[in-house]
């Protein structure tokens, strides 16, 4: 089984002409993704060949959804047009918009998460600036590289893509039933929680990774969820230890004040919550080893 994205997955590449969006369509195709179309308004009509398959550019969402019955959109459009692009995604009423873009104003994406509240959520939104799902052997929609684990039986839900790239190698031998990067924005789509209750309801994930970082109260959110509505075995890591206080870190959302938002405050709430928490990613990962292997 996988979270939100599976072997029946059809997907459409909003950004599919532009340097990345071609480079991670080749990568996607590579890893077995079912690709069937791309979008671009200026270059609607036209074919363009990755990877040996012919895809068609689309003008809007809505019409690479009609012709194509397309699921998923990957957003791979620079940051000043991305808020249009997503709003089209979720006028469309497509599935699942994965949101890849880095710098994206905070107020647009503000403006699309609310848009998509307000039409009834129809569209999962992950990211922005993340680096999107995996369902190993199955679909990959984003820029997590698939050779790097196989599929299993747990599930991974990361603030960090970097920290989701060296535990899904870490536990390779293992594997994964799906890793979702959710990004390290102030405001994102998809949270730890969604993840979280999705992994409980999956029959075949069997324990799950939750990566997390300095800054706001997402994990103290998450540590109460999972004491209230979460069964199965959570294992977690808080990135920035080290952090100064004061100083904003790396993603936009990592700013830490006073102890308000410090790792030593989300691993202790986390550890409250029964969760094992490691120092390191790679004790966080033997953690799991353990309690996998019984």
């Amino acid at each position: 089984m996988a979270i939100f994205l599976n072997e029946n997955s059809k997907v459409i590449v909003q950004g599919i002409t532009g340097s990345e969006g071609t480079k991670h369509t080749a990568r996607m195709l590579g890893s077995g993704t079912n690709i069937v179309g791309g979008v671009n308004a200026r270059k609607a009509g036209q074919t363009v060949e990755i990877e040996g398959k012919q895809l068609t550019v689309f003008g809007t969402v809505n019409e690479a959804m009609k012709e194509t019955g397309a699921d998923v959109s990957v957003v791979f459009v620079p940051p000043k047009f991305a808020k249009d692009a997503v709003i089209e995604a979720i006028d469309a009423e497509i599935g699942l918009v994965v949101v890849i873009t880095e710098g994206i104003p905070v107020h647009d994406s503000a403006y699309f998460w609310a848009h998509a509240n307000a039409t009834g959520n129809k569209t999962r939104i992950i990211g922005p600036n993340c680096p999107g799902i995996i369902s190993p052997g199955k679909s990959n929609a984003g820029i997590i590289p698939a050779n790097i684990t196989g599929p299993g039986k747990i599930g991974l839900v990361s603030k960090s893509g970097t920290l989701t790239y060296q535990m899904m190698y870490e536990l390779r031998d293992i594997g994964f039933s799906s890793a979702v990067g959710i990004g390290g924005d102030p405001i994102i789509g998809t949270t730890h929680i969604d993840a979280l209750q999705a992994f409980e309801d999956d029959p075949e994930t069997e324990a799950i990774v939750m990566i997390g970082e300095i800054g706001g109260d997402a994990e103290e959110r998450a540590a109460d969820y999972i004491k209230a509505n979460i069964t199965k075995p959570v294992v977690g890591y808080v990135a920035g230890f080290t952090a100064p206080e004061g100083k904003t870190m790396g993603h936009a959302g990592a700013i830490v004040s006073g102890s308000s938002g410090t790792a030593a405050a989300k691993k202790e709430a986390l550890e409250a919550a029964g969760v094992k928490v490691g120092k390191t990613p790679s004790e966080t990962a033997k953690l799991m080893r353990e309690i996998v292997k019984g």
